[in-house]
This record gives structure tokens, C-alpha cells and sequence, in this order.
């Protein structure tokens, strides 16, 4: 029945990639007319109310339903350009919290998107709590502001008054809000265009290197392309590298999805993995530890900082190397009723509705479940089982199936979590089969999770994985360009090598 199951999701990939939504006449960042967003406001709320598994798990009804009727009787004064309507619902769908419920723009509008990225705000940032420290500057007049320094204002607001209003704009799990840190991070200048608009000169607070607040204005990034000869020239003369075989593109762009490099000086093996979904997982798994085993390694580094998720499936079998005892996926792997309601808005429902059919079971509470998640115990690997010091490395991308993983391990005695709170909440989310709604007038996106996991009932609800260990991240560290997270857990293993 799994593997059933499992061939009937590679059927929804297969098949809503050729989704088209396409619009011959689209604009970028068109207007929309305040009755067409309302239209799609009515029936995002619709489709949410008949098919989200776990709507009223942080908000109640009542809460929700006046949000929704703020929006469509308060708010909608005139036309609205796709970001803002994409903004408006965000907002909304955030107060679900449900990372893996969010709001995208159109397919046309990613399409184009990158030819107007520019002019944008001139800095990228790392943020967390209340912080806001320069990772890098676009205008290299901007010497002031290297990388590290705090800023402590921008256009005289404040870190935390910019970050409430950024938040927003993003989902997570519960009030895990690292995770929202991490994807500011990512994309700065995007998401502040987002939340505050463009402006032409910024005035920037800061922290100079005396340790006292300073102002500079500086102007937004807009780069200038110089198409001279002389410049075209000086290109060519430039040291030529020779060029990479397709091979050689793949590998490297592999190695920087999964890699093991082992230590033979601390007898650790470091492996990095920024996916459950990368390709031939399991034959990387299965090597990784057979040679883990034969240099007889006593410590090994699980680096999950990345991890926005993927196969469970995998996820498990890594689980299955490194556990001591048998586990299972979930307590209650639910969804609502298979028939999904909404076919115009959701494309191929059908073949969601035949893979719930065929991968769950109706029960007494009226809900479908998974049973194979809810009962299977997995066994730990009897070939290859790692019984050394385990270090898992986690951050605010830590999410979905990276935080099953995390989750299965934590509290086990030879494993220490190490890192910030993960992005995905400990216990438990909503997600597994994951449609999209198309909606008919903006051609918005939204994701819409099926299946409620809730992965332990005794666990705390709300908050992501806490560690064992909290390293946070430091404008020290980005200043010096140093790994603080690893650094510290390769102290942890010499201070036991010593003992």
C-alpha cells in the first residue's frame, strides 16, 4: 500500500508541472481591480476552511474570520499591483502558522521577475531577534559599512519595528520565527522592497568602530553595466580557466548540496546535507557510513543548517544509521475527507484525492490516516549503524523533513543539538502532500498542505527544536567570516578526546 502510494505522488509531480496558468496579455506587477482580489480573498478562504488540516491549530476561527473580513471590508480601497495582493494574503496566511501554507506570486510574474530587480536597497542584512548586521554592501562608496557592522536604524525606524512588519510577510511553524530570520537573510533588499517600498536615499544608523551610534545616507543599488571596449577587452585578457565538463558542473553543484568530509586528526566525519531530495540519496548514505566504519570514525557531524526539508523517506533512512532504537514517523498523520472540493483552483485533484484514498484509512474521528506512519516502527540499520558521538547542526532553515530528523534524535543520549532553533516546529506540522491553489483573477499561488503530522502528543507545541547548545549568530563572527557553530563543535570533540 506505501509503495502505492508513493508511485501516485510521483504522478502529481509528474503531472502538475505542466500546470499553465499562463496570461497572454500579463504585465509585471499588474493591477488588479479591487472586486477581482476580493473574488480570490473569498476563495482562498473557501478552500482553505473545506481542505487545511491543522487551520485553527494556533488561531482560532473566530480570530481568522475577522482577519479575512478586515481585508475584504477595510482594507481594499482601490487596484492593487500583484505584490500587494500577494502581501495582503500573506499576511493573512501567516497568522496560521503553518510554514508550509504560503502565499506565491504568479508562474508569469517568477518568470520575469529577475529583469527588475534593480534599483533595490543597497545592503544585505542577517537578522535575528532584534538585530540587523551587514553581511555585504552593493555601493562600494559604502565603506563605512563593512560587513558585521550594526545597524540600528533604517529611515529612523528601528530593527524591531522593521522586523514586525517583515514577518509578516513570511510563514513558519508556530511561532518558530528563527526561520523568518533566516529567509530575511537570504534576500534583504527583496523583502524590505516588499514591506517599506523603494527609495532613492536611505538613511542608514549604525555602530562605528568607536562603539558609538553614527548616520550616513546612502543611495540605493543600481548597478551600471559598462559595455566599452576597453572594458570587453580587459575581460579577455583575463586569466581564462578551462572550462567545466557538464559532468563536472553536476558534480560540483552536488557537493555543494551533500558531502561527507572526514577529519582523521579528531576521528570525525563532517556531512553536509541542504535537502532530503536530492538524487540517489541513499547510495550517498550507504557510502558515507561503510566508510565511516572502515576508519573506524568515533564522531560524526550531521550539518542540517540548510535542510528545508524533502523525502521523508530519506529522512528516515538516515535516521536509521544513526538511531538507537526503533521509532515511527508520527502519532497522528490525519487529513480531512480525500475529495478535494475546489478542481478549478486545484489542479489534478483527482490524483490527490486517489493517492489519500489509497495511503490512508478512514477512522473514528473521522479523519484519514496514514496508518503506515502512525504504526511502522523503523528499526535502526543492523549494516553500518553509527554508535559514536553524534553533533547535529541546525539553524532557522532547519525545516519539514530536516526536523523529523532532529526530532527522532534529540534526547538520545550520544547526540548533542547544536545551533539556533529549528525553522520547523518540534511538534509537529502540517504538510506531506502539498497542491497548489491557483487563484482565478490574480493567478497567485498558494500552497496548501493536506496532512497534519503530529509527531509526538507529548511534545511542547508551538517552538521549533530547541538545542542542547544555542550558539547564536554574532556580528563578530560576520565580521571575521568565521563558523562559530562548527568551530565550537570541533572544541566539544577535542575537550572529549582529551578526557
Amino acid at each position: 500500500m506505501q509503495q502505492l502510494f508513493f508511485y501516485v505522488f510521483i504522478i502529481i509531480l509528474t503531472a502538475t508541472s505542466c500546470v499553465s496558468t499562463k496570461n497572454k496579455n500579463y504585465n509585471f506587477n499588474n493591477k488588479y481591480a479591487t472586486s477581482a482580489f476580493k473574488k480570490d480573498v473569498l476563495i482562498l478562504k473557501d478552500v482553505l476552511e473545506k481542505h487545511h488540516p491543522s487551520l485553527y491549530w494556533y488561531t482560532s476561527k473566530e480570530s481568522l474570520d475577522s482577519a479575512f473580513q478586515y481585508l475584504l471590508q477595510g482594507q481594499i480601497k482601490d487596484s492593487l499591483t500583484e505584490t500587494a495582493c500577494r502581501n495582503k494574503l500573506q499576511q493573512i496566511v501567516s497568522k496560521i502558522k503553518c510554514g508550509h501554507t504560503t502565499v506565491r506570486f504568479s508562474k508569469q510574474y517568477n518568470k520575469v521577475v529577475n529583469k527588475y530587480l534593480y534599483p533595490c536597497f543597497p545592503l544585505q542584512l542577517k537578522t535575528w531577534s532584534d538585530s540587523l548586521v551587514v553581511l555585504a554592501r552593493y555601493n562600494v562608496a559604502d565603506s563605512m559599512l563593512k560587513p558585521g557592522t550594526v545597524i540600528t536604524s533604517i529611515n529612523n525606524k528601528k530593527p524591531s519595528e522593521i522586523l514586525s512588519v517583515l514577518f509578516t510577510l513570511l510563514s513558519t511553524d508556530g511561532y518558530a520565527i528563527n526561520h523568518k530570520s533566516q529567509v530575511l537573510s537570504g534576500n534583504f533588499p527583496m523583502w524590505y522592497s516588499f514591506g517599506f517600498g523603494l527609495d532613492s536615499v536611505y538613511k542608514i544608523g549604525y555602530i562605528n568602530s568607536f562603539g558609538k551610534e553614527e548616520f550616513v545616507k546612502v543611495q540605493w543599488f543600481k548597478p551600471m553595466v559598462d559595455t566599452s571596449k576597453k572594458n570587453i577587452a580587459k575581460q579577455i585578457d583575463k586569466v581564462k580557466t578551462p572550462k567545466q565538463t557538464l559532468k563536472e558542473q553536476r558534480q560540483v553543484i552536488l557537493l555543494s548540496k551533500r558531502k561527507m568530509v572526514v577529519d582523521c586528526a579528531l576521528h570525525t566525519a563532517y556531512i553536509k546535507l541542504t535537502s532530503f531530495s536530492i538524487k540517489n540519496l541513499p547510495a550517498f548514505f550507504k557510502q558515507s557510513f561503510k566508510e565511516i566504519e572502515k576508519q573506524q570514525i568515533t564522531n560524526v557531524v550531521v550539518d542540517i543548517r540548510e535542510n528545508g526539508g524533502g523525502r521523508v523517506r530519506n529522512a528516515i533512512l538516515l535516521t536509521k544509521y544513526l538511531h538507537q532504537l526503533a521509532f515511527k514517523v508520527g502519532d497522528t498523520v490525519a487529513s480531512k475527507k480525500p475529495s478535494l472540493l475546489h478542481s478549478k483552483y486545484i489542479p489534478f485533484n483527482w490524483a490527490y484525492t486517489l493517492a489519500k484514498i489509497f495511503g490512508s484509512k478512514k477512522m473514528e474521528d473521522g479523519l484519514w490516516h496514514n496508518r503506515v506512519y502512525e504504526t511502522k516502527y523503523y528499526a535502526p540499520k543492523n549494516k553500518y549503524h553509527f554508535k559514536g558521538n553524534i553533533y547535529i547542526v541546525q539553524g532557522g532553515y532547519t525545516f519539514s523533513a530536516a526536523t523529523l530528523f532532529a526530532g527522532w534524535l534529540k534526547h538520545q543520549s550520544n547526540v548533542t543539538i547544536i545551533g539556533e532553533e529549528s525553522g520547523g516546529a518540534y511538534y509537529g506540522n502540517s504538510a506531506m502532500f502539498i497542491p497548489t491553489i491557483y487563484l482565478p483573477n490574480t493567478k497567485l499561488r498558494v500552497s496548501l498542505p493536506l496532512y497534519k503530522l503530529v509527531m509526538d502528543k507529548d511534545r511542547p507545541k508551538g517552538n521549533g527544536i530547541k538545542p542542547d547548545i544555542i550558539i547564536p549568530p554574532s556580528s563578530f563572527a560576520i565580521q571575521k567570516g568565521v563558523d562559530k557553530k562548527l568551530d565550537y563543535v570541533r572544541q566539544l570533540i577535542k575537550q572529549k578526546t582529551i578526557n
